[in-house]
């Protein structure tokens, strides 16, 4: 008999809430993003939950919106997502660490040091959130005056895996002998020199970090642009995706788990879990008034500047009363763009009626009792739109609270999450295989 399926569940929390009027609601902590003793407790609520993951986006500009909307975010400052997630490990057992680390920007050499680091501290719950940064003013940071094209982005992305994977497996599982008597520390038979030179990086290598304790950390993609879709299929292990209707996320669901298929790659090594926003209340109807207040809580300023960053383009010059004009091809997300140019049309919003909505939220939201979201989280997963969630909270602590507290143990009487965790790694714990090493044959462990 096939086993039963299970939820698996993610955490967005950087920022703590995506919701821009989170940090205003009543009861919320308005510092939440940058306040590492609260942000300890909620990674610990996380746990309590079973939780498989905290996840860390992570923004390389701060300069992309005009002042007059920037003032009014809670985004503006955050950790830098290496230096939190280490200090968490320390304070967590259990829950996943996923990272966004970019594949624009960064070196190879230092995301693979980075991440195998925090792999080991961690005892195996490290992951990699790999983004191509669609963001052009994140690109004069780094010391270019224009964006690399989407399709380059996607490319040196491809390249760049192979550059980080190749580097974590720079030496054999068994190199270290640490023989003291011998003073033999390593044995340079299992020491591989990458040697890499390809299109967009040469690196020699080899990497002077001992191999991950999961071989290599959970490699985790989130674009949904064909270039991303396929990116995914080739090399991801879990997908934050996103949707806004079961309809469309069972489309996203078998194209990315098709193209699996097609390249040999076993689907259940592949984690889909869409964005759910939640907010959780007693009754349905109280759970719709409290996102009403959250997105009363949205000043037009900070709304526009959000649809500017989604489109591509400068949005404060639209009629605000008017239909979305004709959006231009632009070298931002097209995935992004296509979502709000969707969503203006589908739902005949004018433009002021869809930055509000975009201010706040506009994506897949479970608004209800446990009951109505336990429902809701049940059609999904057995409908095969997703294998579970990555969960955005409306506000924190509450929100947070409410889920974990009201919705978890909701899901596990259904018997559709967790009580307790598999394992001690992150790979456990979603079910996935350990890698072999590429460059050396041996016995590893296989996950479930």
């Amino acid at each position: 008999m096939a086993k039963a399926r299970r939820l698996h569940l993610g955490a967005f929390m950087r920022p703590v809430s995506l919701h821009t009027g989170a940090w205003r609601y009543p009861g919320a902590l308005p510092g939440a993003n940058f306040d590492f003793p609260n942000i300890k407790r909620f990674a610990q609520t996380l746990e309590r939950g079973r939780f498989d993951a905290f996840f860390m986006a992570d923004h390389l500009a701060v300069l992309n919106m005009p002042l007059e909307a920037l003032k009014r975010s809670h985004t503006v400052t955050s950790f830098e997502p290496f230096t939190l997630l280490s200090a968490l490990a320390s304070v967590t057992e259990h829950i996943g660490l996923v990272a966004t680390a970019s594949t624009t920007f960064e070196s190879p050499y230092h995301i693979a040091r980075r991440f195998a680091s925090l792999d080991h501290i961690s005892g195996g719950r490290a992951g990699w959130n790999i983004v191509t940064t669609s963001n052009p003013d994140a690109a004069l940071n780094f010391g270019l005056d224009e964006h690399m094209d989407h399709g380059d982005r996607y490319e040196r992305a491809r390249e760049f895996y192979d550059v980080v994977t190749g580097l974590w497996d720079s030496f054999a599982d068994d190199a270290f002998i640490r023989d003291v008597d011998s003073g033999l520390f390593f044995d340079p038979e299992k020491l591989h020199v990458l040697g890499h030179k390809g299109k967009y990086l040469s690196v020699r290598g080899p990497l002077n970090i001992a191999r991950p304790v999961q071989g290599w950390p959970v490699i985790v993609q989130a674009g949904a642009s064909e270039p991303g879709r396929q990116l995914a299929a080739e090399t991801a292990e879990v997908v934050f995706a996103a949707g806004s209707s079961l309809a469309s996320g069972q489309a996203f669901y078998a194209d990315v788990k098709g193209r699996m298929d097609r390249l040999g790659r076993n689907r259940d090594h592949l984690k889909i879990l869409p964005g759910a926003f939640t907010v959780v209340a007693d009754t349905d109807e109280e759970a719709r008034e409290k996102r009403a207040v959250l997105d009363s809580l949205v000043h037009y300023e900070s709304s526009i500047a959000s649809l500017s960053v989604m489109l591509g383009v400068d949005a404060s010059a639209f009629d605000p009363d008017g239909p979305l004009p004709e959006i231009p091809e632009t070298n931002a997300s097209r995935s992004a763009r296509e979502r709000v140019v969707d969503l203006a049309r589908r739902s005949k919003l004018n433009v002021r009626q869809l930055a509000q909505r975009l201010g706040g939220y506009s994506g897949l939201a479970f608004v209800g009792t446990p009951t109505t979201i336990a429902d809701q989280m049940e059609e999904w997963l057995v409908g095969e739109g997703c294998d579970g969630f990555n969960v955005m909270f409306p506000y924190l602590p509450g929100g947070l609270d409410d889920f974990v507290d009201k919705v978890v143990p909701e899901l596990q009487r259904r018997g559709l999450f967790r009580r307790e965790y598999e394992g001690k790694t992150l790979r456990e714990n979603l079910g996935l295989p350990r890698p072999p090493n590429q460059f050396f044959k041996g016995p590893v462990a296989t996950g479930s």
